[in-house]
């Protein structure tokens, strides 16, 4: 008799873990903000960027996510204006990016089929900044020491890690369309603690050092300025400003959610096993 009372306990509870449980997807763009892309939000140089994940609901507003995603950045001097632009800098990099999120949703999905919500986390991700010569060879930035990072010449450059911590925070929008389909929109924000996603940060460093320790390919890569038609061909002084070192860089995710619900139940952020309402399996009554 007790196996079965722990039997009618465990088995709702079976019921109700399996319906709070879904596959996210997101597809839009993504896009970041740094020293080769000065506007906060735009879809200026934007990439396609797609996502997909798991979220267990909690309750009916509060889920964690758990989540994989993969863009693209870049930013281009030919896009700014000024010094900026006779500067002639650019990069590309491929985001790659897990992450767990704590999602609140304001409102019941189970009572309104349209709410707002609000998400923030940890997550890892990965990049490796590169760019294109005259040539059109494909030129990885980081081995280049473009600022004399991890040269003795300047011990406080460090080398930045291609792997990193960021702080993921967000929100959106999303509507209820059948019990287990819910659509919606976000915006996801990553504060960085790196300022070398665009392998562009602080001053330029002694070409000749440059030269000897890395190459002339790392002088040709710092500074592109005279590629340009009628540029200045001449390389900055050892300690003039190339990018600006106070602010780290930002990137962003946005585009359409999906959530799909795995069993019963509605697919937002409630079910039928919330709101009092028990699964269907039955037990029998134990007399007295």
């Amino acid at each position: 008799m007790r196996k079965l009372l722990v039997w009618c306990l465990l088995l709702p509870l079976a019921g109700y873990s399996q319906q709070r449980l879904h596959v996210t997807l997101i597809g839009g763009f993504s896009n970041y903000q740094g020293d080769l892309q000065g506007k906060y939000f735009t879809l200026n140089q934007a990439n396609l960027a797609l996502g997909a994940g798991l979220q267990y609901d909690l309750t009916p507003n509060v889920a964690v996510r758990l989540g994989f995603n993969y863009g693209s950045l870049e930013g281009d001097d030919k896009q700014n204006s000024g010094l900026l632009r006779a500067r002639n800098l650019n990069f590309h990099t491929k985001i790659v990016e897990g992450n767990l999120l704590l999602q609140y949703t304001l409102f019941d999905l189970n009572d309104k089929r349209i709410s707002p919500y609000v998400f923030a986390g940890v997550a890892i991700y990965h990049f490796d900044p590169y760019t294109y010569d005259t040539l059109g060879n494909k030129i990885f930035l980081k081995p280049l020491s473009t600022e004399g990072q991890g040269l003795a010449q300047y011990p406080n450059r460090k080398e930045y890690k291609l792997t990193q911590f960021a702080i993921p925070f967000g929100g959106g929008i999303k509507f209820r369309v059948s019990d287990n389909i819910v659509l919606g929109y976000e915006i996801g924000l990553r504060k960085l603690f790196t300022d070398y996603l665009d392998d562009v940060s602080t001053r330029y460093v002694d070409p000749f050092l440059l030269a000897s320790a890395r190459g002339m390919k790392a002088v040709e890569m710092s500074y592109r300025g005279g590629e340009l038609k009628g540029g200045n061909p001449n390389y900055p002084a050892d300690g003039t400003v190339r990018g600006g070192a106070k602010a780290k860089d930002w990137y962003y995710v946005t585009g359409i959610t999906l959530t799909i619900g795995l069993g019963g139940g509605n697919g937002g952020s409630s079910y039928s096993g919330w709101n009092g309402r028990r699964s269907q399996l039955g037990c029998p009554r134990v007399r007295q």
